[in-house]
């Protein structure tokens, strides 16, 4: 671990989320260090591995696809060392008229104050319907 404390760490966690829900894309990037990785799961088309370049578009695409935003709540975190493990929930409504409420689970690997990998598990089929049209 590199000096900063669990505690730090959740903090940048919970920073993201909150910035995620706010639409701030800029903000998030922010938070992540220039060589980051994202990663999520599935075959869908945003899934997989990415660079901090690479997932800016795609992260202002899918939030700016909610009018009124896309909420994620944090319903538990538990860091240990570098990592730090989310169990977090969204609430939106996306472009398309449907609701979206998706349950995930965030690692995220946080060394000098910024996020250096991002992962996310979810429901990649409701991912399907509601972002990318079913098609």
């Amino acid at each position: 671990m590199s000096g900063a404390s669990l505690e730090d760490n959740k903090r940048i966690a919970r920073r993201l989320f909150e910035c995620l829900s706010r639409g701030d894309t800029k903000a998030v990037l922010d938070l992540y260090a220039d060589d980051a990785t994202v990663w999520t799961a599935g075959t869908l088309a945003f899934s997989g591995r990415r660079s901090k370049q690479e997932v800016a578009p795609l992260m202002e695409g899918i939030l700016g696809a909610f009018p009124e935003g896309l909420r994620f709540t944090i319903h538990g975190m538990t860091a240990e060392g570098d990592r730090v493990a989310v169990e977090a929930e969204s609430h939106g409504r996306h472009a398309s008229g449907k609701l979206y409420h998706n349950l995930y689970h965030f690692l995220l690997v946080v060394r000098e104050g910024k996020v250096r990998e991002f992962k996310e598990y979810l429901d990649t089929k409701l991912a399907h319907e509601v972002l990318l049209g079913g098609a």
